[in-house]
């Protein structure tokens, strides 16, 4: 993936996110698609019971490869309000969105939001800041209450109600992850999706794919990693959700690192997974990474 992608641009250019969003009438039911389930959830946290949301590429999937259905183009057409993440995530949704024929308004969640690069590409799992999160849900909230202005009250509720918890949790993350000393806060993971949490915390993540995981790594670039981390470590390995462990696996039997768990980092998990809502979603990795990374460090 790169910033020359005709995604990113055309997004950039034709998907102007927040301006003037008609009303849909009231006695009209509305339908909102979001593009996958991280952000399906957030909407739905916003709407409540007022829409109905449909998401596109759904739990434990991997948005980077999807391949749409015609059920997807479907809902897309009879959509009222379509929200993707831009920064170039949905590479697929520029065809989905344009051959439906919806006549739906499409926005941007990422809107404001600023980029984290990741060896020279935009990073687009921009949701793994909790801050981040928090201007999600404003764009969200702030495009429904525009289009449903009868219940632009309740909408705002929500959204407060639900930032509040976002912000408190976020308070939590960074005080945990606070207290782990310098040689425990690198970790690898399967694909780049953590540079957000990188950042917004203080954690080195490092990856033998780079953002998007339809990437392979090549066997030098494998081998480079393996010989850094043989040479500097790492407090841990991860898994992901999405992605097969085989090659994290292959790191640690060469380099000698265990493997802390799974996290989750770009879909939520199936139901009755641990990870069936973003704020869950984030609660997880937080303990998994704690549990994994305060190993030997209590005194």
């Amino acid at each position: 993936m790169t910033l020359t992608k005709s995604l990113y641009a055309g997004m950039a250019s034709a998907f102007l996110a927040f301006a003037a969003v008609p009303a849909v009438a009231g006695d009209d039911h509305v339908n909102v698609v979001a593009s996958f389930s991280i952000l399906g959830d957030m909407v739905q946290e916003v709407v409540g019971d007022l829409a109905e949301v449909t998401t596109i590429v759904g739990p434990d999937a991997d948005a980077h490869v999807y391949q749409p259905s015609v059920a997807d183009a479907k809902a897309v057409a009879k959509a009222d309000i379509i929200f993707v993440n831009g920064l170039g995530f949905e590479t697929w949704s520029d065809t989905l969105i344009s051959e439906s024929g919806t006549e739906a308004a499409v926005h941007v969640a990422t809107d404001g939001i600023t980029p984290v690069e990741v060896e020279g590409e935009i990073d687009p799992h921009a949701w793994n800041s909790l801050s981040n999160g928090v201007i999600y849900v404003t764009n969200v909230a702030d495009v429904m209450k525009q289009a449903m202005p009868e219940h632009a009250d309740e909408i705002a509720a929500n959204a407060d109600a639900y930032i509040a918890e976002l912000e408190a949790l976020d308070a939590e993350t960074k005080a945990k992850l606070a207290v782990l000393p310098a040689d425990r806060r690198t970790v690898v993971t399967a694909h780049d999706a953590f540079g957000y949490l990188a950042d917004a915390y203080g954690m080195t993540f490092l990856a033998p794919v780079g953002i998007d995981t339809e990437a392979e790594p090549s066997a030098k670039d494998l081998a480079v990693l393996i010989d850094q981390l043989k040479a500097e470590g790492a407090a841990a390995l991860f898994v992901e959700n999405i992605t097969s462990p085989a090659l994290v696996q292959q790191i640690s039997d060469e380099t000698g690192i265990e493997i802390g768990g799974r996290l989750f980092s770009d879909a939520l998990s199936e139901r009755g997974g641990p990870a069936t809502s973003y704020l869950a979603m984030f609660r997880h990795n937080l303990v998994t990474l704690m549990d994994a990374l305060s190993r030997g460090t209590e005194s």
